[in-house]
C-alpha cells in the first residue's frame, strides 16, 4: 500500500530544503570544466557532451562542476503547485501547510520568477538556465526564451494573481502575449499556422509547442477580451487539430523524424485545447478533445497502473508520463471518473520512481535506469502534478 500524502510531503520537504535549485537533464554545458576546453566552440562536441550527461545513469555533474541552479520553468511549476496547495488550505485541509505559510511561498516564488525573465523582447518571456545544443546543430544560448517555458511561467503568474490579487503579476503575465505575437515566427500549415519554439531559427514543426502558445493567448484573452488573442490562438489550434489522426492521436511534429506518438505531449495538447475552449467559449474543437482524450487514456497506461512512454511500447518510462495524467484529468474534468486509474498510476510511481529521500527519478529503462534527481524535469513537474491530484481529492471529498 502506497502512502500518497507522505510521498508528497517528502517531495515538498526535499525541494524546499534545496531551495528549488537543482540539476537538469540538459545542463551539461554549464560545466565549468567544459567551458575551459576549446571543445566548447565545436557544435558536435557540445551535442555529445549534453547527450552524455543526459543519458548517463551516473551523475558526473558535481565532479565536472555543474552548479545547481534555479530553472524558470521549474519555478513556474512550483508556483502553480503552491497555488493549488493554497486552494486546498482554503478548503480547511491543512495537511500541506497553512494559508499563511503557502501564501509566503507564492509571493516568494512569484518575485523570483519575475526576476528570471529573458530581456530584450516584446513582452515577458522565459528560457532555460543553460546553453542547449540542438540535434540539428543549432545552439540555443542560455536564457533564450521559448514558447514552452513562457507558457508555464505566465500560467503560474496568472494563478498567483488570482490568489494574491497583486496586479504586477497580472500585468507581467499579460505582456507575454506580445512575445508570442511579435517575437515568434509562424509557419503556415493547412488551415492555420504553427508558432515557432523560440525567436531563433529553431523548431517550428511541433504541435504541443504551438498549442501551448494558443493556451497562453486564450488565457490572455480571458483577462482582456482582446479579440486578436483569441483569433491568433484559433489559427494555431486549427493547424494542430487538422493534423490530428482519426483515432485522436497526434504525432509529435511534422518532420519524418518526429513521427512518434507519446504520452505526456498528448496530455499537453489536450490541456491546451481545453483551456482554449473554456476561455474563448469556442466549442468547435470539442470532438478533437474527446477523441484525443479517448486515445490518451486508452493507450498510455496499463491496467496495473504502469505508465507508457509510447502508445506501442512502454520504455523508457519518463516521470512526465505518470505526472501529466493527474494534470490532464484535472483540466478536462475527468478525474472523478478515472480516479481508480489515477490511484493505480500514482501508487506505481511512488513505488517505482521515488527515492527514499523524497525526490523522483528521471526515467526507468529496461536496463540501467537514470535515478538522478532533476529539479525541473522530475521534481517540479511531479510537485505540480501531485498538487493537482490532491486538489481533486480535496474538492471531491468536499462535494460528497
Amino acid at each position: 500500500m502506497c502512502h500518497k500524502e507522505s510521498s508528497f510531503l517528502n517531495l515538498k520537504s526535499y525541494c524546499e530544503k534545496e531551495n528549488f535549485k537543482g540539476w537538469d537533464p540538459y545542463d551539461g554545458l554549464n560545466s565549468k570544466v567544459f567551458q575551459e576546453l576549446p571543445l566548447k566552440h565545436w557544435d558536435l562536441a557540445r551535442l555529445a557532451w549534453i547527450q552524455g550527461f543526459k543519458r548517463s545513469p551516473i551523475n558526473f555533474r558535481k565532479l565536472l562542476l555543474v552548479p545547481k541552479e534555479h530553472n524558470a520553468k521549474g519555478i513556474g511549476l512550483f508556483l502553480s503547485g503552491y497555488c493549488n496547495l493554497y486552494r486546498i488550505a482554503q478548503n480547511g485541509n491543512l495537511s500541506f501547510g497553512t494559508k499563511e505559510e503557502i501564501f509566503k511561498q507564492i509571493d516568494k516564488l512569484s518575485k523570483l520568477l519575475i526576476s528570471m525573465q529573458s530581456k530584450g523582447y516584446s513582452g515577458a518571456c522565459w528560457g532555460y538556465n543553460f546553453d542547449w545544443q540542438a540535434r540539428c546543430l543549432f545552439l540555443f544560448p542560455k536564457n533564450t526564451p521559448t514558447i514552452v517555458a513562457t507558457t508555464f511561467c505566465a500560467a503560474a503568474l496568472f494563478e498567483a494573481y488570482e490568489i494574491t490579487k497583486n496586479e504586477t503579476y497580472l500585468t507581467i503575465a499579460l505582456s507575454s502575449a506580445k512575445f508570442i505575437l511579435n517575437d515568434l515566427k509562424r509557419t503556415t500549415h493547412k488551415d492555420g499556422f504553427l508558432f515557432s519554439y523560440s525567436p531563433l531559427n529553431g523548431n517550428n514543426t511541433v504541435f504541443n509547442a504551438s498549442l501551448l502558445g494558443s493556451k497562453l493567448l486564450s488565457t490572455c484573452y480571458y483577462y482582456t477580451n482582446n479579440e486578436e488573442y483569441a483569433s491568433m490562438a484559433k489559427e494555431s489550434v486549427k493547424a494542430c487539430v487538422s493534423s490530428q489522426n482519426k483515432d485522436g492521436s497526434w504525432e509529435y511534429g511534422l518532420l519524418p523524424v518526429q513521427n512518434w506518438k507519446d504520452s505526456f505531449h498528448t496530455g499537453y495538447n489536450l490541456d491546451a485545447l481545453i483551456t482554449y475552449q473554456n476561455y474563448t467559449g469556442d466549442m468547435s474543437f470539442k470532438n478533437a478533445i474527446d477523441t484525443g482524450f479517448n486515445f490518451y487514456i486508452s493507450n498510455f497506461f496499463k491496467s496495473d497502473g504502469t505508465p507508457k512512454y509510447y502508445h506501442t511500447k512502454t520504455y523508457p518510462i519518463d516521470i512526465h508520463c505518470p505526472g501529466q495524467l493527474f494534470v490532464t484529468l484535472s483540466k478536462l474534468n475527468k478525474f472523478k471518473k478515472n480516479k481508480l486509474l489515477a490511484d493505480k498510476v500514482l501508487c506505481w510511481t511512488i513505488d517505482n520512481m521515488q527515492s527514499p529521500r523524497g525526490y523522483f527519478y528521471y526515467q526507468l529503462k529496461k536496463g540501467i535506469s537514470s535515478k538522478i534527481s532533476y529539479m525541473r524535469w522530475s521534481n517540479a513537474f511531479m510537485f505540480h502534478a501531485l498538487s493537482n491530484y490532491f486538489l481533486e481529492i480535496n474538492n471531491n471529498s468536499n462535494n460528497e
